[in-house]
């Protein structure tokens, strides 16, 4: 592997060259519309509806300084949605409402309150509000799907959680899932998700406003080797490796995510990470970094509604995990308000 400035795999090698030129200037696939968040963001008018969703695996483990990092302090939103995966036992919808009090405010500038939480072992979604939100709440229902992995002891199912909400006469459904790690995995991760999509929305006979998916959703870099792609990360090239991106690809062969869009892959790969830094994995497996944290999302009702995604990020100020959190604020408008 002594080139580092090559991509090599099972079906070759590839030149930095030919791998930048192939991802050009497309920001769209047949199953994936790529967003670019804009950066600035206006919540004067009453008809928005602003979340903030943020995903993050955390390996087993929690602090309280990390969860004040998760939560940031840096923008105004209506609802927090927060979906962890590999969660510890302690309850840690208390710990972020502890962390979030006396650093984010909503917009109606009230403590938030937990509006409704969805758990299959540790896998848990989470989602909280304004404390005078309840009015503005007219259905909240929570479900889950398990597709396979440990259960009893280690308590590690792989599946998702689900929470549909109708806030403010606008539904919505936000999916946390964590599935099938490993890069030759493929089929069962597209699987998992078609299984997961019958059971907690396709059932559904309502229709929703908006649909979230957010999660560990383990889609690995394709026949890319370690050195290479750690190689173009550090000289800040990430973005050649998106074109190898399982997710992406599996979205254009019209697998998965079909009419559903994402922020870009503007942030480094959020996994595998030595925990207590963000240095790269050092041990013995050595895993190729990939972006296994990801956040989709589809409007149903494009014709009334519009959405602006103002950001798409990791959140690399938390080193407790080997994942770092992914993190996205979206806004909602009526078009004819």
């Amino acid at each position: 592997m002594g080139n580092t400035n090559s991509l090599c795999g099972r079906k070759g090698f590839y030149n930095k060259e030919t791998l930048l030129s192939s991802v050009g200037n497309n920001s769209s696939h047949d199953g994936i519309r790529t967003i670019e968040a804009v950066k600035s963001c206006s919540f004067s008018r009453k008809s928005d509806l602003c979340i903030r969703i943020i995903t993050w695996n955390m390996n087993g483990k929690v602090s309280y300084e990390d969860l004040v990092q998760l939560v940031g302090k840096d923008r105004k939103f209506d609802l927090l949605v927060v979906g962890v995966q590999e969660a510890p036992k302690t309850n840690v919808a208390q710990l972020l409402q502890t962390a979030s009090s006396p650093t984010h405010v909503f917009i109606y500038e009230m403590k938030c309150r937990l509006l409704g939480k969805a758990k299959l072992q540790s896998i848990q979604l989470l989602l909280f509000g304004p404390k005078n939100s309840q009015p503005l709440v007219k259905e909240l229902k929570a479900e889950s799907q398990s597709v396979g992995g440990c259960g009893g002891l280690i308590g590690r199912k792989k599946g998702a959680v689900a929470i549909r909400i109708n806030y403010d006469d606008i539904k919505i459904v936000f999916i946390s899932c964590h599935l099938s790690a490993h890069a030759n995995k493929v089929d069962q991760r597209n699987e998992e998700l078609r299984r997961i999509s019958n059971s907690l929305i396709s059932k559904d006979k309502r229709t929703h406003d908006l649909i979230v998916w957010l999660g560990d959703l383990n889609y690995r870099i394709q026949d890319v080797s370690n050195r290479p792609a750690r190689s173009l990360i550090q000289n800040h090239l990430q973005s050649v490796l998106v074109r190898k991106d399982q997710l992406l690809q599996e979205a254009e062969r019209g697998e998965i995510f079909k009419g559903y869009n994402e922020g870009t892959l503007g942030f480094k790969p959020t996994y595998k990470y030595n925990v207590g830094s963000s240095n790269y994995d050092t041990s013995h497996k050595v895993r190729v970094p990939a972006w296994t944290d990801r956040i989709l999302y589809k409007i149903q009702d494009t014709k009334n509604i519009q959405t602006t995604l103002y950001s798409y990020d990791s959140i690399d100020q938390v080193n407790g995990s080997d994942h770092k959190p992914v993190k996205a604020d979206l806004c909602l408008k009526w078009i004819n308000s």
